[in-house]
């Protein structure tokens, strides 16, 4: 019996920009600023009014980076939802191939936008530590897991019923977050001359203040919420893609 000994040799790791919306430049990030600002928010649903009801009561009205946390806890729970939904999809239809690819790009899409989110999470989570905030279990672990409980098996069961709902309320929510970020920016200019931390600076992007890369966190809000009215459109993932624009859909659910 020959003994012989084996190498496993792996690549370095690479580290490149996350996946995700666009990066933009300082100029780009204060252009988007002032669109957000100028632009009305979106006619709200009962659900979404209700959740951010529940949010200013809890949390007060007051927009803080601790808040902020909370909306990434929550934010990523409809993406979990549609992404499980989306593998049940491409199990039925894995034997048809150019629906199982539609399916599963719909499937990466929103593995992609879960992950923004969690970044997101994550950055204001360091902010806040390294700012010194405090946090308590019950408002800032317990209360936050409880309404993500809560609206993850909403998106899950409206995703399953009438998936454009889904999307729609996904929608208000993103669009609520957008505004806030950007409006929270221009309620602290000093922000304009406090550097960014550089934690997650290799992963997410560098930005030269905490106000550009809050502009970029409320910006990528904007991209979210665009897709899913652009896939309100066509809500299913085996459906085929609207080729409406994410601004038509935005002006639409204005109305």
């Amino acid at each position: 019996m020959t003994n012989t000994t084996q190498t496993l040799t792996r690549p370095a790791p690479s580290v490149s920009a996350h996946a995700g919306p666009p990066k933009l430049s300082p100029v780009e990030l204060r252009a988007a600023q002032i669109e957000t600002l100028e632009t009305p928010r979106l006619k709200y649903g009962l659900l979404a009014r209700m959740l951010f009801k529940q949010m200013d009561l809890v949390y007060g009205r007051e927009r803080t980076l601790v808040k902020f946390t909370m909306l990434e806890f929550i934010a990523r729970v409809p993406y979990q939802a549609w992404e499980r939904m989306g593998y049940l999809s491409l199990s039925r239809h894995r034997r048809r191939s150019a629906l199982a690819k539609r399916v599963y790009e719909r499937i990466v899409e929103t593995r992609e936008e879960q992950d923004n989110e969690q970044w997101h999470l994550l950055i204001l989570q360091d902010m806040v530590q390294r700012d010194g905030m405090r946090q308590s279990f019950v408002l800032h672990r317990l209360a936050p897991w409880l309404v993500a409980f809560f609206y993850y098996h909403v998106s899950w069961l409206l995703f399953l019923v009438r998936p454009e709902l889904s999307y729609r309320l996904n929608a208000d929510f993103e669009d609520h977050a957008e505004h806030e970020y950007m409006s929270y920016v221009a309620e602290h200019p000093e922000l304009e001359h406090v550097p960014a931390p550089a934690t997650y600076a290799a992963e997410y992007g560098e930005y030269a203040s905490v106000a550009d890369l809050l502009r970029q966190i409320g910006h990528d809000e904007r991209v979210h919420k665009l897709d899913s009215l652009v896939n309100m459109r066509a809500p299913r993932f085996q459906d085929v893609p609207d080729a409406r624009t994410p601004r038509d859909a935005a002006t639409t659910a204005r109305r």
